[in-house]
């Protein structure tokens, strides 16, 4: 079974990739608000439960599910789905196509958070935003509403628009030098930084005094809402959002792994940067501090929402402080190095769909998908309506389905078996009655997976997350679905155009049915008899020799 798809370069190299998708603005902006709404400290408790239970485990399956999609020169969610019932179920691959569907709905308003933290970083290193907290938190207000309503402009042109095309432009440029030239070396980059940063930051808010009742503000557990299913899905989606779980970005990463690397310690060392990052970085910085200094209580706190703290509050909060002007650099240039590793792997899924299935070549795959993903940008004032469908729902559900995969497909095929089929590669190490699923999991792993834990990834953790959609779904999920829960007489701005907001609502959602549609217009031309996901990687492609590293493949 040749394998002739690009690689990583090392084992450190696919740690930090995978751990760079999931540590982001969801870990420094996102989840402190769903800590802050969802109970306070309470919220740690269905977090945990989630993260052990949901989150390592079905980290654990990406990988597998990418490692093995990966034998067949495959890393796509479509193709995955595809060979792992080897390519006699034609729907399986159409069922694959919901795997690309939360990259491209996050992707639509990532790139312009994205600018706008850049934009910041900016002024904060230019001493404009100094000058603006001078004058007040109402002042502050007013300058962020200015910049995202495109009214704050340099030669009649938005600043927005400006810092939006560099941004959009930087995260283009790194992916089209591929997996190792781009995305590897940017996150070797990116990352040690953005921990670095991190910690100071934090460093320095647990010697401020006084700040034991920030952090008990962000800690105070409210158990009553412990009994609600919207607290568990909060919790489950911040997981899952956080980790880059249900939305094809690890399973394309893990497509692109060695023979024999160590899959098991190797996710499990990406969950626990990104948990710590979450938890020490992310639960310590915001909330005490904007309760702190600001000396609002835990619920004014969490209405301002993920931009009102990230982009309001704390600049203000850092402004006061002595040497305000390097800590408000520091926290946006975090956060931008945190965005940019995000967003190049929310968007690699979509690329090695072009090049994978469609056999584009780098270019022109990078040129197809920037183009979709410019014109999807026009949307990003849906940011609710986007966060929900890819943030929330649909990663939690294709989760499940992935969990099911694992559990009732490969996990009941015999290994062996899958050898003698030419399924498994034959250099795979199988032991007598060992099945697919966990011989391609512990295949090269210096740390084999523990068998008391099967039971957990085979049962528990699939179980978990239907429990939770139907009840989810059934109670709170429902009135957002159904729009009951919007004001009949709410209203939307959107290209300086105001709309009924059930009207404008219903159409958007009937353009992102167009796009899913279109989608598996897609798959359908790639895998048709004779198309070119059944012919075979193009000879177009560039090919790498197995193992090679960034050193070797210059020139």
């Amino acid at each position: 079974m040749a394998n002739n798809r690009e690689n990583w370069g090392s084992k450190l190299g696919v740690i930090l990739a995978v751990a760079g998708s999931a540590v982001g603005l969801g870990n420094f902006l996102r989840f402190p608000v769903q800590a802050a709404t969802n109970g306070g400290g309470a919220f740690i408790i269905p977090y945990l439960i989630a993260f052990v239970f949901l989150g390592i485990p079905l980290a654990w399956i990406e990988w597998t599910l990418g490692r093995y999609a990966g034998y067949h020169n495959y890393g796509t969610s479509p193709s995955t789905y595809h060979v792992i019932f080897q390519k006699k179920k034609k729907w399986a691959k159409y069922l694959g196509s919901l795997g690309l569907l939360p990259p491209i709905f996050i992707i639509f308003y990532y790139g312009f958070i994205q600018s706008w933290i850049l934009a910041f970083a900016f002024y904060s290193a230019t001493g404009t935003l100094m000058d603006v907290v001078a004058q007040g938190p109402e002042k502050m207000t007013e300058f962020f509403g200015n910049y995202i309503m495109l009214k704050t402009c340099v030669g009649g042109i938005p600043v927005a628009i400006i810092f939006f095309l560099i941004t959009f432009i930087a995260n283009m440029i790194v992916l089209s030098f591929g997996v190792r030239k781009g995305i590897e070396r940017a996150n070797k980059i990116c990352m040690p930084i953005l921990l670095i940063l991190g910690l100071v930051l934090v460093v320095r808010v647990l010697t401020l005094p006084g700040i034991g009742k920030g952090l008990a503000f962000m800690w105070n557990p409210d158990f009553s809402q412990l009994t609600s299913p919207k607290v568990w899905m909060a919790a489950a989606g911040q997981v899952f959002f956080t980790m880059s779980l249900g939305m094809a970005i690890i399973f394309c990463y893990a497509s692109y792994l060695k023979p024999k690397e160590d899959l098991v310690l190797s996710s499990l060392t990406a969950s626990a940067t990104n948990g710590f990052a979450e938890v020490i970085i992310g639960g310590t910085v915001v909330i005490p501090m904007a309760v702190l200094i600001a000396g609002a209580n835990i619920e004014e706190c969490a209405k301002l929402g993920t931009f009102g703290l990230g982009f309001q509050t704390m600049p203000y909060v850092f402004g006061t402080l002595p040497f305000g002007g390097v800590l408000q650099t520091v926290w946006f240039t975090m956060l931008f190095f945190a965005g940019i590793t995000s967003a190049i792997s929310i968007i690699q899924p979509l690329i090695s769909f072009c090049e994978d299935d469609l056999k584009f070549t780098r270019k022109k795959s990078v040129t197809t998908v920037s183009t979709i993903t410019f014109i999807g940008s026009l949307a990003a004032g849906t940011v609710d309506e986007l966060d929900f469908w890819g943030g929330t729902y649909l990663i939690v559900f294709v989760g499940m389905i992935q969990a099911v995969l694992f559990s009732l497909v490969l996990g009941r095929r015999n290994a062996k078996k899958a050898q003698e089929n030419g399924d498994l590669p034959a250099e795979v190490v199988v032991e007598p009655g060992e099945n697919e699923a966990f011989a391609t999991m512990n295949d090269g792993s210096l740390l084999k997976l523990p068998r008391f834990l099967r039971p957990i990834i085979l049962y528990v953790c699939p179980i978990y997350l239907i429990v939770l959609l139907v009840s989810f779904t059934a109670t709170d999920g429902l009135p957002f679905i159904t729009l009951s829960n919007v004001d009949p007489s709410a209203t939307v701005d959107f290209l300086g155009h105001t709309f009924p907001k059930i009207g404008f609502t219903w159409a958007f959602r009937g353009f992102l049915l167009v796009l899913f549609l279109l989608l598996n217009l897609a798959i359908a031309y790639a895998w048709r008899k004779g198309g070119p996901a059944e012919k075979g990687r193009s000879k177009s492609i560039k090919k790498m020799e197995i193992g090679n590293s960034d050193e070797n493949m210059e020139g």
